[in-house]
Formats: structure tokens, C-alpha cells, sequence
């Protein structure tokens, strides 16, 4: 009888692509999945095909944790930020496979993406305790009164990642809503989710506390409305709906319901390569201004 070679007797462990929520990873609660391919339409794997309970318990999760991250220290949620970008780097070839993957791009390019979202996070991190200085300031008023005006986050926040851009895009949507404070429910790009599943196995392994950072896959145009009408929903980022008017101002409407703060869709994908500025991160911040009488 021939022999197997103990070579090619090993079946490969093949990885099951979860969602993220409350920092954990459930399986959807539907219990269905997609097929991910590559760039060139090669089966990879199988996604967890969020459902609108998901998107609940995604949002439950945001609101639950939102109290505690907004009260930290804008220092430490820098280091914190920091920390995710150090967990990225040690974990880079894992990300430029991914990217690679799922962008069809060459190692050399993948390896630059992947450089580029590391670089974001350590970026955002830098504004996390420089925000306030910038955008807050002391009003002049005419009376003995001191009149300061502050930046404090918007709540939870739900996120339409871009779609094309499957990492750096991500990172470029979600870094300036969770530094200021807020708490986020991500829904991936649909056709490329794995670097975010990736992304979510980073964040499970640092300091970012469960439910800051929620990250579900699946189609935005299943999970969009529920998040753009859930009444717990404070904000809604419709940049990854770049290229599809129809879908974002439909999202828009839905999210008139409870007056949320909306950043809409542009007409075509950003280039994320680009300074961010900071629009993102101002987006998704209230201002509260402190009358105090002089002398008291």
C-alpha cells in the first residue's frame, strides 16, 4: 500500500472570518456568510454576513462603552491609538498579504498602503491632545464673565467604510471619529473585508476597550438604513458611499429621523494618500461653551 507523505497529509486550518462587536467575535446572527475573492476573482474565504441584530448589538455596544471612552484623558487615548499602530507594525506582513490580496496590488504597493494606514493611526494619535487647542478658544465677551467654548464627541457614530480602498480607507474613516472620543459600528467594504477583519484582530490585542470600535461585514446597502435610522445612533460618516448618490441620500433621509449629525458622500472616492486634515475629526464634534464669572 502506498505511503502518504507526511506533507500532504496535513489539511490546512483555515481561518473563520468573524464579525467584531463589544470585542468580541460573534458569528451573524443570521448565521449566513458571503464569498470573499481576490482581485482576480479566486474563492479566499468566507464572511460573516452581518444582520440588522447585529447592527443592534453593534450599536448597544458603541452606547455602552461610549461613557467611559469619552471620560478618558485625551492623552491617553493617543497612547492608546499609538498602540494600535505598534500592534499593525508587528503584524505587517500579515496586513500587506491581505491588502495585496484583496486590492490586486504588488507586494511593493501593498507593503505602501499598509505603511500609509500605520502612519494615519500614528497621526491621529499626534491631534488626539491638540484638537481642543485648535478648534476651543476663549470668547471675548463684554461683560466681567470668562466664556470658553470646548469640543466634546457626538456619541456613537456609524461608519460606511470606503469600499475600494480596504485598509488605508478604513483607518482614514474610523481614527479621527474614535480619538475625538466617540464610539463607532464600521460596516466594511463589502468586496474586499478581510484587512478589516485583520484590523479587528489588531484591536482585540491592544488597549482599545471593547465596543469603541465595532466592525461589522456585510452589504451597506442591507445594514446602511438600519444604523442611518437606529435611534440610538448619534452621527453617520457616508464617505464610503462615494459613487453611489442614490444609496447616500437615501441614508440621509433615514437619518433625519433623530436630526444625526451627517458627513456626506462625495462624488468620487478620496485619495487617502493625501493630509486628512481635519474636517474628519471635527465632523463629529459638539461645542459646549462655559459662562464663569471673572473674580468668583
Amino acid at each position: 500500500m502506498p505511503q502518504v507523505s507526511p506533507t500532504n497529509s496535513r489539511i490546512d486550518v483555515r481561518k473563520t472570518y468573524k464579525l467584531y462587536i463589544g470585542g468580541a467575535f460573534p458569528r451573524s446572527e443570521s448565521g449566513h456568510s458571503y464569498e470573499v475573492s481576490d482581485a482576480k476573482g479566486k474563492f479566499v474565504a468566507n464572511a460573516a454576513l452581518a444582520s440588522r441584530k447585529d447592527a443592534r448589538d453593534a450599536v448597544a455596544a458603541a452606547r455602552k462603552a461610549f461613557p467611559g471612552w469619552a471620560g478618558r484623558t485625551a492623552y491617553n487615548r493617543a497612547q492608546i491609538l499609538y498602540r494600535v499602530a505598534e500592534v499593525m507594525e508587528d503584524r505587517r506582513p500579515q496586513f500587506v498579504q491581505a491588502v495585496g490580496q484583496a486590492e490586486g496590488l504588488s507586494a511593493a504597493k501593498a507593503e505602501k498602503i499598509v505603511d500609509e494606514a500605520i502612519d494615519r493611526l500614528v497621526w491621529y494619535a499626534g491631534w488626539a491632545d491638540k484638537v481642543t487647542q485648535v478648534i476651543g478658544n476663549a470668547n471675548p465677551v463684554a461683560g466681567p464673565f470668562f466664556n470658553l467654548s470646548t469640543p466634546e464627541p457626538t456619541g456613537v457614530v456609524a461608519v460606511l467604510a470606503p469600499q475600494e480602498s480596504s485598509l488605508l480607507g478604513l483607518v482614514s474613516v474610523v481614527a479621527p471619529v474614535i480619538v475625538t472620543g466617540n464610539t463607532v459600528v464600521v460596516v466594511s467594504s463589502y468586496d474586499r473585508p478581510l484587512p478589516a477583519v485583520t484590523f479587528s484582530e489588531v484591536l482585540a490585542t491592544s488597549d482599545v476597550p471593547g465596543g469603541v470600535l465595532n466592525i461589522l461585514t456585510g452589504s451597506a446597502a442591507t445594514i446602511g438604513p438600519w444604523l442611518a435610522s437606529h435611534m440610538d445612533v448619534n452621527a453617520i460618516d457616508l464617505t464610503g458611499l462615494a459613487g453611489d448618490a442614490g444609496l447616500a441620500t437615501d441614508l440621509e433621509v433615514a437619518s433625519a429621523d433623530n436630526l444625526k449629525r451627517v458627513r456626506r458622500a462625495p462624488a468620487t472616492e478620496p485619495d487617502w494618500a493625501l493630509d486628512p486634515g481635519l474636517e474628519a475629526m471635527t465632523a463629529f464634534l459638539e461645542t459646549k461653551t462655559v459662562w464663569h464669572p471673572i473674580g468668583v
